[in-house]
């Protein structure tokens, strides 16, 4: 059995990796190589999306909600997405995404050690942001702290692992600092799932898996390139669904 924070220290490793072979030898992995590993991420996205969407068989959520396993999948999808489009909890990422790429290519001024330290700092910052912000980030905390695998996590790492290389082949050294960042961001949301793990029941767990595995779905469609599905608005489904377990089982 994975010991809590196993997927975190893996996806450091990783990024730790990707960084110092980005540093070394530079951005020279062929566009078309980059294609086809992102194609093949995408599908084991899809893959790994099924096997967590299975979840809404499990006897435990049949047991507590009855025949409306999936219908409580379905709700908390429609109104955590709801919730998150009013929110433009997807656009907000975008915007922050947005003004950090402008900050990394706006034209540089300075003497050469102050160019420098502003490099070092935006391939921190740039890294962190690319790394520790998104869905697969915490729906791969969660199920690690919950004893559920770290296959999110370990999916996470090989992405991450080849974002750090082109991302260091332009910024350097400071990209190796956001492998502190995983630690501590990831770190805190493995300890929230082991918390929760002991707070919810094991049909609030799986509808939680469910409902998570239908947005690793959206992922992989984004990966793909077929459909650009906002899952940072479907965030907010994660709280919905344990709390429409026990809602369903109170009547």
């Amino acid at each position: 059995m994975d010991f809590p924070g196993l997927g975190t220290a893996l996806n450091a490793a990783t990024v730790t990796v990707g960084a110092v072979l980005g540093i070394l030898v530079g951005h020279r992995l062929p566009r078309r190589t980059s294609s086809v590993v992102t194609d093949v991420l995408g599908l084991t996205t899809l893959l790994m999306a099924g096997l967590s969407a299975s979840h809404v068989g499990d006897a435990a959520l049949g047991e507590a909600v009855g025949s409306g396993a999936v219908l409580v999948v379905l709700g908390s999808l429609l109104l955590g997405g709801i919730a998150g489009s009013l929110l433009g909890i997807e656009e907000r990422l975008a915007g922050l995404a947005g003004v950090v790429q402008a900050w990394v290519h706006r034209g540089r001024g300075g003497d050469e050690g102050s160019a420098e330290r502003e490099r070092f700092i935006e391939g921190w910052l740039g890294a962190t942001l690319l790394f520790c912000v998104g869905p697969l980030t915490i729906l791969g905390s969660l199920d690690d702290g919950m004893g559920r695998g770290i296959d999110k996590l370990a999916l996470k790492s090989v992405l991450d692992g080849f974002a750090a290389m082109a991302f260091a082949a332009s910024f350097g050294v400071g990209v190796l600092l956001s492998a502190g960042s995983v630690l501590v961001i990831q770190g805190g949301l493995t300890v929230a799932g082991l918390l929760l793990g002991s707070v919810l029941s094991g049909a609030q767990v799986s509808a939680l898996t469910a409902t998570g595995g239908l947005m690793l779905a959206g992922i992989g469609l984004r990966l793909l390139e077929v459909k650009q599905v906002p899952v940072g608005d479907l965030l907010p489904a994660l709280v919905v669904a344990p709390l429409l377990v026990a809602l369903v089982g109170a009547f």
